[in-house]
């Protein structure tokens, strides 16, 4: 058997277990995505009366992924914590398998959860091409690679109790400064050219844009660079990290 072909198959391998505990806590995987829910039923009546549910939506979206992936390595520090991640590196499973499969986990909860935000979104009155809404689930879904990847990374490189209150610093500034809950062509000139440093702001851009159901845009062709960017950069430190960290 090939590197890649043995790669290939624990990468799987470790996917379907992860995926089954995760579904063992399927409350787990719903509460996840309450935090937008809840800006969707309590804010979302607000903002239509001076936006769309076109623009908020999108915002919300990108939210969950920084919320569920970008804080997807606790499941890593409690894994090394118990001894869990220990007993998995002296297997024979590849060490890239390692990271991914619990990436690809992260990944498909996070489409779980983003459907069920969209479900939401169309009762209140969300309206969207179906081009516009597979292309930005794409979207999601590379973006929410990168961040899972990275929140691995960060997990192995920092004391175990540092990264809860660094990650949760790090992810309300970027949810903010991606024009989330309001497009930051509304904000003060100062935060508004901050919020450029952000890929987010970028990825997030694209998901209204193809919301609204412009594909051929500068703003998309854009923020899919960005987001294949991100999402690669994501993979490679990750991988980095862990390689090392399994040395």
């Amino acid at each position: 058997m090939t590197a890649l072909a043995a790669a290939s198959r624990d990468t799987w391998l470790l996917f379907r277990h992860g995926f089954a505990v995760t579904m063992q806590q399927k409350v787990g995987v719903v509460f996840g995505a309450v935090q937008p829910l809840l800006f969707l039923v309590l804010f979302g009546p607000i903002f239509a009366t001076i936006g769309t549910w076109e623009t908020l939506v999108p915002g919300l979206i990108v939210q969950l992924g920084l919320m569920s992936t970008g804080l997807a390595g606790f499941g890593i520090v409690m894994e090394s914590r118990f001894g869990v991640l220990e007993r998995m590196r002296v297997t024979p499973a590849s060490r890239l398998a390692l990271l991914l499969g619990r990436v690809l986990n992260n990944v498909v909860t996070l489409a779980v959860q983003t459907a069920l935000l969209l479900v939401a979104g169309f009762a209140f009155g969300l309206r969207v091409p179906l081009a516009g809404l597979l292309a930005a689930f794409v979207l999601v879904l590379l973006l929410g690679a990168g961040l899972a990847a990275l929140s691995y990374a960060a997990a192995l490189t920092l004391n175990e109790h540092l990264f809860a209150p660094v990650m949760t610093t790090v992810v309300v500034p970027l949810t903010l400064l991606s024009g989330a809950f309001l497009p930051m062509s509304m904000a003060p000139g100062w935060l508004n050219a901050i919020s450029y440093v952000s890929p987010f702001r970028y990825v997030l851009e694209a998901l209204r844009e193809l919301f609204a159901g412009h594909y051929a845009s500068t703003t998309v062709h854009v923020g899919a660079v960005v987001t294949v960017a991100f999402a690669g950069l994501g993979v490679a430190v990750g991988t980095r990290v862990f390689h090392r960290e399994n040395a």
